[in-house]
């Protein structure tokens, strides 16, 4: 009864962060079923389940926000799709740790690019609302829904920095629109699953522990989206790209060192983080200022 108390807990602060920024939930899950001892195909069918309902209620809950660009999830979807299935049933009885190591160094380097933007340049305002193109689109969604099935988590790191890259959505709908194609990642992930391994090793009750509590943090989570500046939000999630990834290709290395390069990683994040809001609250001070009169110029 713990464990699933534990388990639930875990499932709303993971799809809090997910929902929130748009990556998080598969990553903290599978992080967490590994370290009890739950084969990786297992935890990875497990964290599946219990996504097809978390982002039900995710793309529900964004959707009602307005933060969900439906042409973007249409594009994303299928593939995605695809990309679930072939990674369930094919690339899971594969090593996948060199293609594990490749993606977290692509990952860490979209993850500084991420937090360059938004720390010093912030967001693109002349290119949101341009569309993205399918030709893009579909092969982000392939490879995230790849990686998503074979990692146990991957569709919100892939997606959610490649799109906030673009600087053609605002950060609050890329993370509704990853988040809402994810439900159909998730049933295609699942099936490949169930096909491949059947039920062995998957214990249902973690599955439905999972999902409570990711029902539970959806709404709040499409709520707060919404309030947090898009500059901040942006920082956030390339903050949780970067040490995710860091944490991941520096697994090999002594302790020294690993401790010192997360720590680096720490403190960029930091001051990557204060030097968005500083500017945000600059440019929030410069729009609240009343404008000069007209004329004033001239009468002095």
């Amino acid at each position: 009864m713990i464990t699933l108390v534990l388990l639930a807990l875990v499932g709303l602060g993971a799809q809090l962060v997910d929902g929130s920024l748009g990556m998080g939930h598969g990553i903290t899950s599978t992080t967490l079923l590994l370290a009890i001892g739950v084969q990786p195909a297992a935890a990875s069918a497990t964290v599946h389940l219990a996504q097809i309902g978390t982002t039900f209620a995710s793309g529900l809950a964004h959707h009602r926000f307005g933060n969900v660009s439906w042409p973007v999830v249409r594009r994303l979807a299928l593939p995605g799709a695809i990309g679930a299935f072939l990674g369930a049933t094919v690339l899971v009885r594969l090593p996948v740790a060199t293609a594990a190591a490749l993606m977290a160094t692509l990952l860490l380097g979209l993850g500084c690019f991420v937090l360059v933007r938004f720390s010093v340049g912030g967001l693109r305002a002349d290119r949101i609302g341009r569309p993205l193109r399918r030709r893009f689109l579909a092969p982000l969604g392939l490879v995230a829904g790849l990686v998503s099935a074979v990692g146990g988590g991957g569709w919100g790191p892939v997606g959610t920095p490649a799109l906030l890259a673009t600087g053609r959505l605002e950060p609050r709908q890329v993370v509704g629109s990853i988040s809402t194609s994810e439900f159909v990642v998730a049933v295609a992930a699942s099936a490949g699953f169930l096909l491949g391994i059947g039920t062995a090793g998957v214990d249902l009750r973690w599955a439905l522990a999972l999902l409570a509590g990711g029902v539970v943090a959806a709404p709040l989570a499409a709520w707060l989206v919404r309030l947090v500046p898009a500059r901040v939000l942006g920082i956030a999630a390339g903050c949780l790209i970067v040490l995710t990834n860091l944490h991941s290709l520096t697994g090999v290395l002594p302790e020294g060192a690993r401790w010192l390069t997360y720590a680096t990683g720490a403190l960029i994040c930091v001051a990557a983080a204060s030097t968005a809001i500083l500017a945000h609250r600059r440019v929030a001070a410069e729009a609240s200022s009343p404008a000069p009169l007209v004329g004033q110029g001239a009468e002095r």
